[in-house]
């Protein structure tokens, strides 16, 4: 089954921060499509791009989850891109991936790659934390999730989760790191 999607997204300077316009993509769980301004009434938008294979990807699984977990009833959304063009990362591949992780939010399909595009976004797992400032989506943080992708134990800097504590307490973002993950193939 294929799914249809639309794609409105650039990044526009704005005293110092890129804006997001709206994009839509298919949510492979259901076939709907989802679109950033759906989350207006959300503080936050955490968007991770990730894959079904990615060895880096399967190693935050865990701690994704937990993010979610904990941040999703503070006004937090997360939204899971799949930008890999490869037969492992197919939107069937993605439904059964999902299925099997038990995360309840939306795992959606940019196999034409123009939202990793519009993002920059380079490796999977990589994170764009998004700010809404009345209605209007900020890039508040982008970069890795923590500090050690293999070894969840020796996490030493929470990066994306030290992001959204500050978002939420209206702060300015910290530096993270840079994301260490596969490389998005098309």
């Amino acid at each position: 089954m294929k799914y249809p999607y639309l794609v409105l997204l650039t990044l526009v300077s704005l005293t110092g921060r890129a804006q997001v316009k709206d994009f839509s993509l298919a949510n492979v769980q259901n076939g709907s499509t989802v679109s950033l301004s759906q989350f207006n009434d959300f503080k936050g938008v955490a968007v991770i791009f990730t894959s079904n294979v990615c060895p880096y990807a399967v190693y935050y699984e865990g701690r994704i989850t937990q993010l979610v977990a904990d941040y999703k009833s503070k006004g937090i959304q997360f939204l899971l891109i799949n930008s890999h063009g490869e037969d492992k990362e197919s939107n069937a591949e993605m439904a059964n991936k999902i299925s099997t992780w038990g995360i309840d939010v939306p795992y959606l399909a940019d196999k034409d790659q123009t939202v990793k595009d519009a993002f920059g976004a380079r490796k999977s797992p990589e994170v764009f934390l998004l700010k809404n400032n009345d209605g209007k989506f900020l890039v508040f943080y982008s970069g890795a999730i923590d500090n050690n992708p293999q070894v969840a134990s020796d996490v030493k800097e929470q990066y994306l989760k030290q992001n959204i504590e500050t978002l939420l307490n209206n702060q300015s973002p910290k530096v993270g790191g840079r994301p260490i993950g596969c490389i998005i193939k098309g």
